[in-house]
């Protein structure tokens, strides 16, 4: 049996490339298929080759590969994988457009349906700067163009995996398909947990318009006795730093080591985004760290918010720094609830060790008998180790 596995595109490490190095990781023998390839840190494709699109040697393409988007569905059509029995892409933009046969399993995991094109498009092209005049009305055009290619492309997927909860609903809407959740992989064992904390809050993110960060940096603006350190950059970078007080501490880009000491020293982990699950919040948790969160997406459920028992964090309701305020106040008046032992033990439900054996599992019961275990070890291997548990607690 021959393996494909199929991601948007390959130009920074984020929280969809975890997804495909752990993807990799069950099926090490795979061959690996992108719009584009322009990594430096081959660490999330464990140094293999990518076989990538003609718009890989399109001009600018390094810079400007996002341009390309109304090439985008046209290019990964061209992507032949008419030799592999099975498929598995990571899609949030176009993987999952990919042709396969009636011969061929299909399984997309789907970070998102495209957000920009979907119920998120009011806010990118304001965002962008495109709710009017003639560029609005392009973009628009295009946007429509999409919504109708990703709804169709669909339908050629046999089984839809969705990170969370609330992508499986997008799922839904957008495609009127069911999609059985599996959340995304947290790597949890360079991650220690620490009990004793410092007085202050901390946020990391990459500073784009959606993740709110200047939300957050206004907020914590307006009570000076408070302390705030941001970690991360982006585009919004110097506007953030124009309206910082001097309570706030913007870092910048910060090694890994250097963005684990401060989640471990960290009072709580400010997060005021709507994401499709938000890994970093699992990684606050894991460190000992509870988190304050706007309450919509993902966070929801990887977040236990007061009132419930046991909480690891507390949510606020509007994305305006008024409220934000007022959930760190109840934050810090119940902040005796608030145990670091049971922030990781809640993390460690989205360990990577937990991800690669549900999505096994998952594609296992979808392919004939036996097909799995002869293509790869992970699972036979997790299955010899249970085994072994289960003899040592019998042995005398």
């Amino acid at each position: 049996m021959k393996v494909a596995i199929v991601h948007d595109w390959l130009v920074v490490s984020g929280g969809a490339e975890k997804v495909l190095k752990n993807i990799i990781e069950c099926f090490p023998s795979a061959d690996i298929f992108a719009i584009v390839d322009f990594l430096e840190d081959r660490e999330c494709v464990k140094g293999k080759s990518v076989e990538t699109s003609f718009i890989q040697r399109m001009p600018f393409a390094r810079k400007r590969y996002r341009g390309y988007l109304p090439l985008m569905p046209l290019a990964i059509e061209q992507i032949d994988l008419s030799g592999y029995e099975l498929v598995i892409s990571s899609s949030h933009a176009v993987a999952k457009g990919v042709l396969t046969g009636p011969n061929q399993l299909h399984v997309s995991y789907v970070h998102s349906p495209i957000r920009y094109a979907w119920d998120l498009q009011h806010q990118y092209l304001k965002e962008s700067h495109l709710a009017s005049g003639l560029k609005s009305i392009m973009a628009r055009v295009l946007l429509h163009y999409i919504r109708g290619w990703d709804s169709r492309s669909a339908n050629g997927v046999d089984h839809l995996v969705a990170n969370s909860q609330f992508i499986a609903r997008r799922i839904k809407k957008a495609y009127h398909r069911d999609a059985t959740v599996i959340y995304p992989p947290v790597d949890l064992k360079n991650m220690t947990m620490r009990t004793q904390k410092d007085d202050f809050y901390v946020t990391a993110s990459r500073m784009v318009p959606y993740k709110r960060i200047e939300l957050i940096v206004r907020a914590f603006s307006q009570t000076p006795e408070r302390q705030l350190v941001v970690i991360g950059e982006g585009p919004e970078m110097k506007r953030i730093k124009s309206i910082a007080g001097n309570n706030v501490a913007i870092l910048g880009h910060q090694p890994y080591d250097v963005l684990v000491d401060h989640l471990q020293r960290a009072r709580a982990f400010i997060f005021a985004a709507e994401e499709d699950f938000g890994i970093s919040v699992v990684e606050a948790q894991a460190c000992g760290t509870p988190v304050i969160a706007f309450g919509r997406g993902g966070a929801l459920e990887s977040v236990v918010g007061l009132p419930l028992e046991r909480p690891t964090g507390v949510f606020f309701g509007e994305q305006t720094p008024e409220s934000l305020l007022e959930a760190v106040n109840r934050f810090e008046n119940n902040a005796r609830l608030f145990d670091p032992l049971q922030c990781r033990r809640n993390a460690e439900r989205f360990s990577s060790d937990n991800f690669k054996t549900s999505l096994m599992t998952f594609i296992d019961a979808r392919l004939p008998d036996g097909c799995l275990e002869q293509l790869q070890p992970y699972r036979v291997t997790e299955r010899v180790r249970a085994e072994e548990r289960q003899l040592a607690e019998v042995a005398p």
